[in-house]
């Protein structure tokens, strides 16, 4: 093949692959991105990863749902290892005050609570006497009140009716002394990703059906108020950093403002991103769930 129909092929094919290319980028308005990071893969081989969590020491706990699992991410070494392999399906996980990880246990439809060395205990099993839909994803607030969503996925491993328990899909609400547990908000179509902001003012919910996010004003009560859009996107999980940004899954990761604008975007090599966490010793490692893979990625900005 002479030299000119080789140039030919080479010009057609990158112009077939540049979209991808482009797509692939990180785009970032606000240098919130480390300075030359990339996408790095942290560990691999399992069904379908979720709900990460951190601990004190920047250690990111993480699961893999359809394996019934809990693993552990050592921010000092970098290495994986098992927590938990009686996990109860859970979904989001999120450590409260005293190092418990709270777990959204979907394999039974509970609320749980894992100690340090991995045993569980129920803390929520109903709701008015019937199960909930499928506890998804959770916020712990600084009050020690906990925040649920209960999307309904119906699920292959269910031996109850697959179908939906409680009268809708609701956020819920359960008091700092396990003594209340009640939705919040039953105005969502399936509510999924939670957050909230440090202080316990904020809360951001994501109505992934709706394919909306919300933000709240959360009264000293617990109780929520002044319900606001915050972005035309719905996610899976959410995380904040200490500048007040907010990262919704899905497609990579997308990166709003404390404001609603979008400031950046992480593509991330699967279908699909499910969660996402701050991570490591200073918390500046975005720690990131898609698919059969765990990846991390260096910032500019710090988490909680």
């Amino acid at each position: 093949m002479k030299r000119n129909q080789l140039l030919a092929l080479a010009g057609t094919a990158l112009l077939f692959l540049l979209p991808a290319l482009l797509k692939a980028q990180i785009t970032d308005q606000k240098s919130i991105v480390a300075k030359g990071a990339k996408v790095e893969k942290l560990g691999d081989g399992y069904a379908f990863t979720e709900g990460p969590a951190v601990d004190r020491d920047g250690n990111v706990y993480f699961t893999d749902q359809p394996n019934n699992k809990i693993f552990k991410w050592t921010a000092s070494t970098g290495t994986i290892s098992l927590f938990s392999e009686q996990a109860g399906r859970s979904n989001g996980l999120y450590f409260d005050g005293k190092g418990n990880l709270i777990a959204a246990a979907d394999m039974d439809n509970q609320l749980w609570s894992f100690d340090k060395v991995g045993q569980p205990t129920v803390l929520v099993k109903e709701y008015q006497g019937k199960l909930l839909n499928g506890p998804n994803d959770l916020w712990i607030a600084p009050s020690g009140a906990i925040y649920l969503t209960d999307p309904l996925y119906k699920r292959d491993y269910w031996t109850r009716n697959p179908e939906r328990q409680q009268a809708g899909e609701f956020l819920y609400y359960l008091s700092p002394d396990r003594s209340q547990f009640y939705p919040v908000d039953k105005d969502l179509v399936k509510p999924n990703g939670i957050v909230g902001t440090p202080d316990g003012k904020k809360l951001y919910v994501a109505d992934i059906d709706a394919n909306k996010t919300y933000e709240y004003t959360i009264q000293k009560n617990g109780a929520l108020s002044g319900r606001k859009l915050f972005a035309n996107m719905g996610s899976d999980g959410m995380t904040i950093d200490r500048q007040g940004n907010v990262y919704l899954t899905g497609k990579g990761v997308t990166v709003f403002d404390k404001a609603g604008q979008q400031i950046a975007h992480i593509p991330i090599p699967e279908n699909w991103t499910a969660n996402v966490v701050f991570g490591g010793k200073d918390r500046s490692t975005l720690f990131i769930t898609a698919m059969g893979a765990v990846y991390g990625v260096k910032m500019n900005v710090k988490g909680f």
